[in-house]
Formats: C-alpha cells, sequence, structure tokens
C-alpha cells in the first residue's frame, strides 16, 4: 500500500476529459441498460476456478458473483472468505462486506483492512467513537497511519471534539505533500466545526503552497465565496483556469460568481464537506486518486473510491476516478454504471455522459454508443468533449469523412484556440488527410504543432510524425520533413511505430541501407506489428537480402493484416518486387501508424 502516499488529492493534469461545459441533466436519470454477462456455475469448484479467471482479469463484479456464490456452499472456508471480502468490497457490494469483514475479525483481529472497513460503516451511522476504536485496531504501516489518523480525526469532529481532532492532525509529519494533505484536512474539518478563523489560515496556507490542485483551488475559493470574498474567490478560480482552461468544476464556480445573465448576483458556493461523513469520504477519495497512479494498486483504489462512495454516494470525484480507473481495467460495463451515478445537477455530469457513451463502444453497443453521444449533444450543441468524443468513435471506425464533420463542429466552437487544443487540431488533420484535402490537413497539423506545448515531447511527437511522413510521402519539403521524423524518434526513442514511420521514409526516397537499419530497430520494438514487418521485407528485398525479406512477409502475413494489404503481401511473397523500385510517388501507400 506503499502507493498510497498521498502526493497529490488530484493533480490538474490527471483528468482525462475536462474540457466540457456543464450540462447533460435531462440525461443524467436515464438508466444504462446492462445485459447479463454471466451466471454462477453448478458446483463450489466452478464457481472458485471462474472467481479466480475474473480476478486475474480484474472483473470485480464476476468475482463477486462467483465467490458469493461459492461462499455460500462452504462457509467457513478462510481463503473463500478472505478472497470474498476483497472482491465485495472492490465490487461495492457493502452489505456483504460488512457481514464478512466481521467474520474475518472473529479470526484476526488486528486485519486492518477489516478494521477499517467496518469503521467506515460505523462513521456513516454516526457511531464514531465505536469508529475510533476500530481504527486503533487495525494493523500497521505507513499507509495504514495515514489512512487511520485521517479517519480517527474525523471521528472526533463528528463528536464535536476539535481540540483531540486537530491533535490528531497534527501526528500526520512527512513531507511537503503530506503535510499539504494534513493541512487542507485540518481547515476543513476546522469549517465544518465552526472555527472559521483557523480554518481560514490553513485553507490559504495549502492554497499558497499547492495552488495547481483542482481539490485545494476548489476547497479555497469556496471558503472564500462564503465569507463574501467574491473577487478573491474568482481570483482564485481564474489563477487555476489559466494554468488548466474549461475544467467544468472552474467553469461552473465561475459562473456562479460571475453570473452573464444581467441583474443576477453572484452567489456563495457550498462546502466542500458538511459533515464528517463526508470528510471522511474525502480523506478515502485523496488516498485512492493518489495510489490511482500506481497500476499495481489498482485493487486497493478501486477499493477506496468504493469507501468514499458509500459515505458520500454524489462525491463527483470519486465517481469519475473510479469509472477511469475501472474502464483504464478493461471493465467498461461496471464503469458505466459508476459513471451513471454522477448526480444530474454537477458540472461532471456531461463528462460521464462522454465515458458513457465511449464505454458502450467498446462492448461493441455500437448503434447504442452513438444514441447516447448524439444525445448529449442535443442536450447542449456546443459541448466540445461530446463533439470530439463521437469525432474519435466515427474515426476509429475509419468514417473519416463523418469523423471530420464532427471535429469540425467541435473547433466551431472554439472563439480562442489554446494550448490544450492542439489534439481536437491533430484529430482534424488526420481526417482531412484520410479523405484526400491535404491543404486543409497541412494547416491543421501545424496549427496542432503551433499550440502543443514544448514539454509535451510524447504528443508532440506524434504530430511531428505524421506531418513530417506525409510531406516525405508526397516528396516536398524533404529536409524539414526528415528533421521532423528524426525529432519525433528522439521524443520518443521506444515507439516502433514511429521509427517505421522514418525508415519507411528513408525507403521511399531510394536510401534502402538506412531504412533497413531504422526497420529493424522498429521491428524489436514491434515484433508482432503486421505492417513494420512488410515494410522490413521489402527494405530487405531492395538490398539483396531476399530470403529474409520472403521471411518478413510471411511473418506478416500471419499477423492478421489489414483486408487491403493481405494481398499485396501474397504476391510479394510469390514474386517478389520488381527489378527496380519505383519512384516515391508511385509506391503505395503505407496506412499511417499510431496516429493517436
Amino acid at each position: 500500500m506503499a502507493g498510497l502516499a498521498p502526493v497529490r488529492l488530484l493533480r490538474a493534469a490527471g483528468l482525462a476529459v475536462v474540457l466540457t461545459l456543464t450540462g447533460g441533466a435531462a440525461l443524467a436519470n436515464a438508466q444504462i441498460r446492462q445485459p447479463e454477462r454471466f451466471e454462477p456455475a453448478d458446483s463450489i469448484e466452478g464457481n472458485y476456478l471462474a472467481a479466480l479467471i475474473a480476478g486475474s482479469s480484474r472483473d470485480t463484479s464476476a468475482a463477486a458473483t462467483f465467490l458469493r456464490e461459492a461462499l455460500r456452499a462452504d462457509p467457513r472456508n478462510q481463503e473463500l472468505i478472505e478472497r470474498s471480502f476483497i472482491a465485495f468490497l472492490a465490487d461495492g457490494a457493502m452489505p456483504d462486506a460488512f457481514r464478512v469483514a466481521e467474520r474475518i475479525l472473529q479470526r484476526d483481529p488486528t486485519n486492518g483492512l477489516a478494521q477499517m472497513t467496518l469503521a467506515v460503516r460505523a462513521i456513516k451511522n454516526r457511531q464514531f467513537q465505536q469508529a475510533r476504536e476500530r481504527l486503533r485496531g487495525g494493523g500497521r504501516g505507513r499507509a495504514a497511519d495515514i489512512t487511520s489518523t485521517l479517519l480517527t480525526a474525523w471521528a472526533f469532529a463528528g463528536a464535536g471534539d476539535q481540540t483531540r481532532a486537530v491533535e490528531t492532525l497534527e501526528r500526520l509529519r512527512g513531507d511537503g505533500a503530506i503535510n499539504t494533505f494534513r493541512d487542507y484536512h485540518a481547515g476543513l474539518l476546522l469549517d465544518v466545526l465552526g472555527n472559521t478563523a483557523e480554518a481560514q489560515k490553513r485553507l490559504k496556507t495549502t492554497h499558497d503552497n499547492d495552488p495547481a490542485t483542482l481539490r485545494i483551488a476548489d476547497a479555497w475559493g469556496r471558503f472564500q465565496s462564503r465569507r463574501g470574498d467574491f473577487a478573491g474567490a474568482r481570483e482564485t478560480y481564474e489563477r487555476f483556469n489559466r494554468l488548466l482552461p474549461n475544467h467544468p468544476i472552474i467553469r461552473d464556480a465561475l459562473e456562479t460568481l460571475n453570473p452573464s445573465k444581467p441583474g443576477v448576483a453572484p452567489r456563495a458556493l457550498p462546502r466542500t464537506v458538511s459533515n464528517a461523513q463526508q470528510g471522511a469520504a474525502e480523506v478515502l477519495y485523496g488516498l485512492g486518486s493518489a495510489g490511482n497512479r500506481e497500476d499495481n494498486e489498482a485493487a486497493i483504489v478501486i477499493i477506496y473510491l468504493r469507501l468514499a462512495l458509500y459515505l458520500d454516494p454524489a462525491h463527483e470525484l470519486a465517481i469519475l476516478t473510479l469509472g477511469d480507473t475501472l474502464e483504464r481495467a478493461k471493465q467498461p460495463d461496471d464503469a458505466i454504471a459508476v459513471f451513471d451515478r454522477m448526480p444530474a445537477t454537477s458540472p461532471l455530469r456531461s463528462n460521464a455522459e462522454v465515458q458513457i457513451g465511449l464505454g458502450l463502444e467498446q462492448l461493441g453497443r455500437k448503434d447504442e454508443a452513438i444514441q447516447h453521444l448524439e444525445a448529449a449533444i442535443k442536450e447542449d450543441p456546443d459541448d466540445l468533449e461530446a463533439l470530439s468524443a463521437i469525432g474519435g468513435v466515427y474515426r476509429a471506425r475509419k468514417d473519416f469523412a463523418r469523423a471530420a464533420s464532427f471535429y469540425e463542429r467541435a473547433i466551431a466552437t472554439i472563439k480562442t484556440p489554446e494550448r490544450h487544443h492542439w489534439s481536437l487540431f491533430y484529430a482534424r488533420g488526420i481526417t482531412y488527410e484520410r479523405t484526400k484535402r491535404w491543404p486543409l490537413a497541412e494547416a491543421d497539423f501545424r496549427k496542432a504543432l503551433e499550440l502543443i506545448p514544448e514539454n509535451m515531447g510524447a504528443n508532440r511527437a506524434l504530430v511531428l510524425n505524421y506531418l513530417g511522413y506525409s510531406w516525405v510521402d508526397q516528396g516536398i519539403n524533404l529536409d524539414e520533413a526528415f528533421a521532423m521524423l528524426r525529432k519525433a524518434v528522439e521524443l520518443k526513442p521506444r515507439d516502433g511505430y514511429i521509427i517505421d514511420s522514418l525508415g519507411w521514409a528513408y525507403y521511399r526516397l531510394g536510401r534502402y541501407e538506412d531504412a533497413v537499419r531504422e526497420l529493424e530497430r522498429a521491428i524489436e520494438l514491434r515484433p508482432a506489428d503486421p505492417v513494420i514487418n512488410d515494410h522490413l521485407g521489402d527494405a530487405y528485398w531492395r538490398v539483396g537480402r531476399k530470403l529474409e525479406a520472403r521471411f518478413q512477409w510471411n511473418h506478416a502475413r500471419d499477423l492478421n493484416p489489414e483486408p487491403d494489404d493481405l494481398p499485396k503481401i501474397l504476391r510479394k511473397i510469390e514474386n517478389g518486387l520488381e527489378d527496380e523500385a519505383k519512384p516515391a510517388s508511385a509506391v503505395a501507400e503505407p496506412p499511417k501508424k499510431n496516429d493517436g
């Protein structure tokens, strides 16, 4: 659990989808139909084996279902009890998890996760003394100490004991991030208990030390607004907006503080946390979102976020983070169910709607995906995220003309393009290039390079690769094109697709030895890619290594190439290449790789 050290509550750049306007209220009450995905087996052995397979693939719902059946058949099996406990927590099946936690503690009273789980239930039920006793009886370790200390402080706060709550928090000592986390919760806690002066000191200090974290900026701005300092609150939000423009929570706060409608006065924003239950949920959310950056901690991240939502079912960032975690764990069904819990009034509801649509697409429910995204656009025709998402869906389906039309609508909503809009111009450029509208494509690629920050090297490499290769393919701007491709390789030296572009560019210009060198590097990084194998076969043939060329073409044939490429590969296996290479303009264009 070392990965749970609270380096940040939520880094500004950590939200994958945060560009939309508010909206989606009409969609918020729609129920997403979840088809049946699995049925219990007929035997305990079958259910146990199915649970193991589901657990290894991080399918928490399936694991919980199979273990529930297995445990019913063998209720005293300790291994089943412990596995079931984790599965129930990860699936959000809290009544089952609480029952199993009690059974675990009968055998092992020092089980830290079981004690913390029952402490969370006690906090939910306002049994604050019982919660503190549970937290004292848990396991030890750095992450456990941080969690239990923060939850204990909120349990004291729930009982109205400010002195002991603050004393408990002050026991947290560590690096700057841990101290910031401590002061953040101290400020929230003191505000709930009515000690406004001390709360102001803590929250201001926290914000001064870390103004680039969304949750901290939002908490400080909300506090300022409730104190009547609307100008100060606006500056707090505008400062964050300069760092990460158009975040929906920030946009919504600024609209409340500075209404666009004439005659409407600014209003104070509600507290981030209003009671001990929400404070404890904020602890679990903060630690879970920090641990979310460690892939090997996915299970405990999901558990912390599930417990946070048990305490505060409307915690919008916990919903978004849990949905994103489940999505990355390749559990789109579960992710959709979580995203659908986003409150209708949340400025993040539009984000959730987009993620639901993308999840439906991932599940192969293609008509539903388009219908869902189109409904989001109907709700708000200027929803930048929904427009770009449906463009991405059509681009993935290779319907480039339709994708371009949605990207055009998305970009039309932008008054002044900013840094974070680079990906929209890049995506539209790809659709223009694929639909043979090169002047428009080139303009978009140049715009993307103009917008994208220099420190986003991996993303710059994508644009440099696409534009540089396209120039080589057309035999224009060759010096600049090769400079771009070399820069792209420098920025992403382990990207086999980009190295393949450089190698194929050498091939197109007849520099076959250089092509072989780069394509061999690419094949080391992407040995199972049919296009790179095909390219290397061509390069081998041109330098006289014909046996090796046929080996690569055979390998490309066996790697499930695109249907349009397979006949060409088969002809080369049979007949080889022509004795003389065709000029670059006459060579069949290979598909672009790694286009984002």
